[in-house]
């Protein structure tokens, strides 16, 4: 059974940096991509940064400039470093991981204010 368990969001001004980390338990099989999404109060759940098993990445343009994914395939880890974060990041920010099945993590809040 595949767990994922993030850390590393909080309270923090606009400017300010954040990491976000996602520790995948259990084996993943096929892998294929790991994310980041996030879901703001009354909005819908949207994709933040994807990685490829092979180390492609995408961005939201929301984010393009200032966030960064990186994973480590051996350690099943994926990160985000948030940089400049604006008020407009603030949400519940959900680890993602595709393989022959999917797989969320719990969400971690991150809060960014003016």
């Amino acid at each position: 059974q595949v767990q994922l368990v993030e850390s590393g969001g909080g309270l923090v001004q606009a400017g300010d940096s954040l990491r976000l980390s996602c520790v995948a338990s259990g084996t993943i099989l096929d892998l294929i991509a790991m994310g980041w999404y996030r879901q703001a109060p009354g909005k819908q759940r949207e994709v933040v940064a994807t990685i490829t098993s092979g180390g492609s990445t995408n961005y939201a343009d929301s984010v393009k400039g200032r966030f960064t994914i990186a994973r480590d395939n051996a350690k099943n880890t994926v990160v985000l470093q948030m940089n400049s974060l604006k008020p407009e990041d603030t949400g519940v920010y959900y680890c993602y991981v595709l393989g022959r099945r999917s797989y969320w993590g719990q969400g971690t809040q991150v809060t960014v204010s003016s």
